[in-house]
């Protein structure tokens, strides 16, 4: 396989979530893996989406490498491309399309990748991809993977090829998504004492979130955990007393922090008045920076030229939230050919030589990996 040239025809799938539509990537990636020795199952995730697992080299009871992609991208936004954003074009050694960078780049290079590998090189503990549908929007695919089929077994350790331009991050920040609403009593305006203003409610609540303190120590990777109100909405008319107020929250948290405790204090603090629905609810993905997975991918990087000063800590989720938790904490690391301020932007690319550096390292990654745990 070209690499360059299944990026492209991965692009190629429109794949804008929503809706998604990515059985037929998922399908055209499983033909190719399956004619390179590959078993290969396609999981459904609703209409015309599925997921895609393909394995090889697995023993019986073995615990594989994991490389995790998403098939879905973003909408295409309101700025006119300049770039047809399905069907890519390159310039110089820009690769330009949606999803070039997060993260169909990515994809093909792990499917190049472990299809480069000789037999006499195959890692011994074997090789599981693990392509999703439904990851844009919160990770939702990757959950309903987890849940609903059962052909993941184990790990020894996971890639997720989200873009770092090839520098090896070792975790990011987790999530939990917020709606809090507040109920009142319509009246009319110049009457507001026969009536209970619930902009009133959820105005004082969004004020005591701009204060909520965690108490969480610094994580030495992740550092501290945040709270963000992003939309607030309230009221029908002018001239109303509103029954009805709401807003968003969004926590970033880290491994200091357990997701549970924080959205009970949270209420609590936000008082009885207002009621808290959780929409998406994602641990932090953290791996020690001195662990032997994550110093193998920062060598290998390193002598395949990226320069880096260690693992780094990402701002944005992945599908590794779901997984590391998955395969019970295995070390992970986010390492792929796009650029992180590529992702979501009008007039994507990727450069092409990332994504030939991208197979070179995953490669390295794999026959280099010795599972400890056998």
């Amino acid at each position: 396989m070209d690499v360059i040239s299944l990026t492209q025809k991965l692009i190629a799938f429109d794949t804008v979530n929503p809706p998604g539509n990515e059985a037929p990537a998922a399908e055209f990636a499983g033909e190719l893996l399956a004619a390179g020795g590959f078993s290969v199952a396609l999981a459904g995730f609703g209409e015309n989406r599925k997921h895609l697992i393909a394995e090889k080299g697995i023993p019986k009871g073995g615990k594989p490498v994991v490389l995790s992609g998403h098939f879905d991208v973003v909408p295409l936004g309101s700025g006119k491309w300049k770039e047809d954003p399905f069907n890519s074009h390159i310039k110089g050694d820009k690769l330009y399309g949606r999803g070039s960078s997060d993260m169909k780049g990515g994809l093909a290079a792990m499917m190049v990748a472990v299809s480069e590998i000789s037999e006499d090189l195959f890692p011994e503990c074997g090789v599981r991809l693990v392509f999703t549908a439904g990851e844009e929007l919160g990770c939702q695919g990757a959950a309903d993977l987890v849940t609903n089929h059962d052909g993941l077994g184990q790990a020894s350790a996971i890639i997720i090829g989200e873009p770092t331009a090839n520098i090896p991050a070792a975790g990011h920040k987790g999530a939990v998504y917020l709606e809090a609403s507040a109920s009142g009593k319509t009246a009319h305006s110049s009457m507001p004492e026969l009536g209970v203003n619930a902009v009133y409610k959820a105005a004082r609540a969004v004020l005591k979130a701009e204060k909520f303190s965690f108490n969480a120590e610094k994580d030495a990777l992740l550092g501290y955990p945040t709270i963000n109100v992003g939309k607030f909405n309230g009221g029908l008319n002018l001239n109303s007393v509103p029954d009805h107020a709401e807003f968003t929250i969004d926590l970033r948290t880290t491994s200091r922090v357990d997701h549970g405790r924080i959205i009970d204090r949270l209420g609590e603090e936000l008082g009885k008045d207002i009621t808290l629905k959780v929409n998406v609810n994602l641990p932090a993905v953290y791996t020690a920076r001195d662990d032997e997975f994550v110093q193998l991918a920062c060598r290998i990087c390193e002598s395949e030229g990226v320069r880096h000063s260690g693992p780094a800590a990402l701002p944005y989720l992945t599908d590794g939230s779901v997984l590391q938790s998955f395969y019970r904490g295995v070390p992970t690391i986010i390492l792929g050919p796009g650029y992180p301020e590529m992702a979501h932007r009008t007039d994507e690319f990727c450069d092409v030589s990332k994504i030939l550096q991208a197979v070179e390292i995953y490669r390295k990654i794999l026959i280099s990996w010795k599972n400890p745990s056998g």
